[in-house]
C-alpha cells in the first residue's frame, strides 16, 4: 500500500505454526522417552534416505522443478503472519475514495505511484486511464485467477508429498523385512533390518501427518486471505471509478471481514477522513 499510510505490517511470526510444530515434536519424542525408548533409535539414515528420497523423487516426477523450488520456499510463509492487513487495505481504499470524490479519479495519480502492491497499482492506473468498470473487472479478475493458480501449486505439491510419504514408508518397511529374511542365518544383522522397517514407517506416516499435510493446509488458508485482500482492492477501485459514496464503499468492503474484524475496524468513513484532515 502507500507509504503515507502504512497499509502493511512487518512480517511477524505465526505463533500457531510454531507452537503446533513444537508441540507435535515434543509429544512424539517425549512419548518415546517416557516409554523408556532411546530417541536416537529413530534416527536411521537408511530409512530417511528411502522415505525422503522416494517422496520428493515422486514429487519431482509429478511437478516441474520450478514448482518444487517455489514449494520449498513457500514453507517460510507457514511461519509468517500475512503482511497485508485487510482492515488497513479498506482504510486506504476509503482514503482514496474521499480524495477521488473531491478532486476526481485523475487526482489519484500521485497516490498510485506510491502504492507498493502491484495489483492495486495496476487497478488504479487502469481506472485513471478511463477504462470501463467492466473491462477493469474482467482484466483484474484474470490477475486474481493467475495469483490463485500460482499459490495453488505449492499447496498441491505438499498435498502430494503427504500422499506419497506413507506409501514410501511402507515400501521402506518391506525393504527392511526383505533384508531381515535374507539374513535369518546371521542374527547380528537382523536388528538393522527390523529398525529400517519400523523407522521407515514412522518417517513416512509422521512426516505426512505432522509436516507435509499441515503445511499444505496452512498455505491454503493464507492463500485464501491473500486473495480476499485482492478482491477488496478490486471492488474498492471499481466502486471509486463508478463514483460511489465512500461510506457505502466502506460498508461494502467491510462485508469481506470477519465479524471480529468488523468490530475492530476503525472509523475510516468520510466523516473520519474529514476529522483526520
Amino acid at each position: 500500500m502507500s507509504d503515507n499510510a502504512a497499509k502493511t505490517k512487518n512480517s511477524s511470526l505465526d505463533t500457531a505454526s510454531v507452537i503446533g510444530l513444537t508441540l507435535a515434536m515434543i509429544a512424539i519424542l517425549g512419548g518415546q522417552a517416557l516409554e523408556g525408548g532411546n530417541v536416537g533409535s529413530i534416527l536411521q539414515a537408511t530409512a530417511a534416505l528411502i522415505v525422503f528420497g522416494g517422496t520428493f523423487g515422486a514429487c519431482l516426477l509429478q511437478f516441474p522443478l520450478s514448482v518444487a523450488v517455489r514449494s520449498f520456499k513457500s514453507v517460510v510463509k507457514v511461519f509468517q503472519e500475512p503482511k497485508t492487513n485487510n482492515r488497513e487495505v479498506i482504510h486506504e481504499i476509503i482514503r482514496l475514495a474521499n480524495k477521488a470524490r473531491k478532486e476526481g479519479v485523475i487526482s489519484l495519480e500521485a497516490d498510485a505511484q506510491k502504492v507498493s502492491d502491484p495489483f492495486l497499482k495496476k487497478a488504479l492506473t487502469m481506472a485513471m486511464d478511463g477504462v470501463e468498470p467492466k473491462v477493469l473487472r474482467d482484466t483484474m479478475e484474470l490477475e486474481i485467477a493467475n495469483l490463485e493458480d500460482e499459490a495453488d501449486q505449492p499447496i498441491k505439491f505438499w498435498h502430494a508429498a503427504g500422499g506419497y510419504s506413507p506409501t514410501i514408508g511402507i515400501l521402506g518397511a518391506v525393504l527392511g523385512l526383505i533384508h531381515v529374511m535374507e539374513n535369518l542365518a546371521d542374527p547380528s544383522k537382523l536388528g538393522q533390518g527390523i529398525a529400517v522397517a519400523f523407522v521407515a514407517t514412522v518417517y513416512g506416516v509422521g512426516m505426512a501427518n505432522l509436516v507435509y499435510l499441515p503445511i499444505a493446509g496452512k498455505l491454503k488458508l493464507k492463500s485464501k486471505a491473500h486473495l480476499v485482500a485482492k478482491e477488496i482492492m478490486l471492488v474498492g477501485v471499481i466502486s471509486i471509478l463508478e463514483g460511489e459514496n465512500p461510506r457505502l464503499i466502506e460498508d461494502k468492503l467491510k462485508s469481506y471481514l470477519s465479524r471480529k474484524e468488523q468490530e475492530e475496524q476503525p472509523d475510516t468513513g468520510a466523516a473520519g477522513q474529514k476529522k483526520a484532515a
